[in-house]
């Protein structure tokens, strides 16, 4: 058996597969999110790894953890998680979504031009980068302790085996990361005053980058087994739903939104907000859009009501609505394709006394929707194109969202056994291909043998009949960003 751990915002997730890549257990444990400022984002390292020891716990209830012969590791990307020389961690880890990084990126993008062209990417606040410029600036104390930047997944690999080590698709969303050579580009460290020094070693999502030391396999109920170095989230959520070929791709639908297509090649394209990663798998990169409020947005507004999102789903779906005169913009946490605005505010438009919860549940589909067109127009722009696309994460479990993505993108979706686990089961597979690897095997090989899309359970293609009306909506969608957009820095300031 291998595991898959996924250190996702909300929660950690572990999935064990079979040697013939069938998910035989799995576990979950939630995680909490810190806002103490506005912009602000953060959550402790250690409830990570509290959350790490809970979910084998629980797993162990189900398997036999001495029967696992190699684990991977999955995560969130871009979260700066700051250790000294001792092997602690400094502050709370500034997490991907957090934007209180916004002066230093502009300041980035006017004195250092270059950094597009060595890391394919714009500067923008998720990032790891300008988010350890903020600390040197504004917690100078903290900075002149720091020995290692590690990201949220790495940090974990860390407390598993002793080792500092990351993988080249969720280094290369640092900024400090050449994605055409896939390792650490020296030039854009000592932009943040940093060396190799203060890096983890880089490595190809299934390379094994040590063993869980003697007391974790003790205290956890394992054996001495390999670690992978894993993936970031989304790397690791294509690698389990099988997206590993040019013109593959998914839609997540995560606490953010991702719209991920495979690339044979390095492509970036920065100037139309498009990320440009390496993959988990070797010689293949990807292009990315990413919306930073999906299935979050759905979770704030139930737990604003004190409902839950399926009592939400299923209120909706009673209500046999599939139209509604309420707009919503889903930039909670402000949003980076296309417009890359971190004080967008999330808004509802068109509220009458006439408006009932359902209006604003449905507008919350549309609007996450909306974001996820902008994206694939922005993919679109910069060249990638999609011949197969797939959904997944826990918000993909809504046939109604579902459809109406599939009718705002204009494409056919299809919705994958597994879609509600992809990064842990891709983080699962990352495992199984390195252990073989170790064993003598071909990658590209194991690649194709255990990489395998999983079965289809639902496909959904564009209503024809709610064309012109989810055309129309999007203008008003796009013209009212455009519209409040000089208002959200004076909103900001207000408290």
């Amino acid at each position: 058996m291998f595991l898959g751990l996924d250190l996702g915002t909300s929660g950690l997730k572990g999935v064990v597969i079979n040697e013939q890549g069938n998910v035989v257990a799995q576990a979950n444990q939630p995680l909490t999110v810190s806002s103490p400022r506005a912009t602000w984002s953060e959550q402790a390292p250690e409830a990570w790894w509290q959350a790490l020891i809970d979910v084998c716990s629980a797993l162990s209830d189900v398997v036999d953890l001495k029967q696992v012969q190699a684990i991977g590791l999955s995560g969130q990307m871009h979260g700066a998680t700051l250790i000294d020389v001792s092997g602690a961690v400094l502050r709370p880890c500034i997490l991907w979504n957090d934007g209180r990084s916004q002066k230093q990126c502009k300041a980035l993008m006017s004195t250092h031009p270059e950094l597009m062209s060595r890391s394919g990417n714009l500067a923008m606040p998720g990032f790891t980068l300008p988010k350890t410029l903020w600390v040197k600036e504004n917690e100078p104390e903290i900075y002149a302790q720091i020995d290692k930047v590690l990201l949220p997944k790495d940090y974990l690999a860390y407390r598993l085996t002793g080792v500092f080590s990351s993988d080249c698709s969720d280094a290369a969303g640092t900024l400090w990361l050449n994605p055409q050579t896939r390792q650490w580009d020296e030039h854009l460290l000592k932009l943040t005053g940093l060396s190799l020094a203060h890096m983890p070693s880089v490595h190809e999502g299934a390379q094994i980058i040590g063993q869980l030391s003697p007391s974790v396999a003790s205290a956890l109920g394992f054996n001495d087994v390999p670690v992978v170095a894993g993936a970031g989230d989304n790397a690791a959520g294509a690698v389990g739903m099988g997206i590993t070929e040019p013109a593959q791709g998914f839609v997540s639908l995560g606490t953010s939104g991702v719209y991920f297509v495979v690339s044979e090649s390095h492509n970036a394209n920065p100037e139309n907000t498009v990320h440009a990663f390496c993959h988990a798998l070797p010689n293949r990169w990807h292009q990315m859009g990413v919306t930073l409020s999906a299935a979050n947005s759905l979770s704030w507004f139930a737990k604003t009501l004190s409902m839950s999102v399926a009592d939400l789903l299923d209120e909706l779906e009673l209500a046999s609505i599939r139209k509604t005169s309420v707009v919503f913009l889903p930039y909670l946490n402000g949003e980076r394709t296309p417009i890359n605005d971190s004080l967008a505010c999330g808004q509802f438009f068109g509220l009458r006394s006439s408006t009932r919860r359902e209006d604003m549940t449905l507008s919350i589909l549309e609007g996450i929707a909306f974001s996820l067109l902008d994206c694939q127009n922005a993919l679109e722009s910069a060249g990638s194109s999609v011949n197969e696309l797939s959904l997944i994460g826990g918000g993909a479990r809504s046939e109604l969202w579902r459809s109406i993505i599939a009718s705002i993108l204009g494409k056919t979706l299809t919705y994958r056994d597994g879609g509600d686990v992809g990064p842990g089961l891709g983080a699962a597979r990352l495992a199984l291909l390195g252990k073989k690897e170790q064993d003598g095997q071909d990658i590209e090989a194991l690649i194709k043998q255990h990489c395998r899309m999983p079965e289809v359970l639902a496909t959904h293609s564009p209503e024809q009949d709610m064309q012109s009306y989810y055309q129309a909506k999007h203008v008003i969608y796009q013209q009212l960003y455009r519209s409040t957009e000089s208002l959200n820095t004076q909103v900001s300031q207000l408290c």
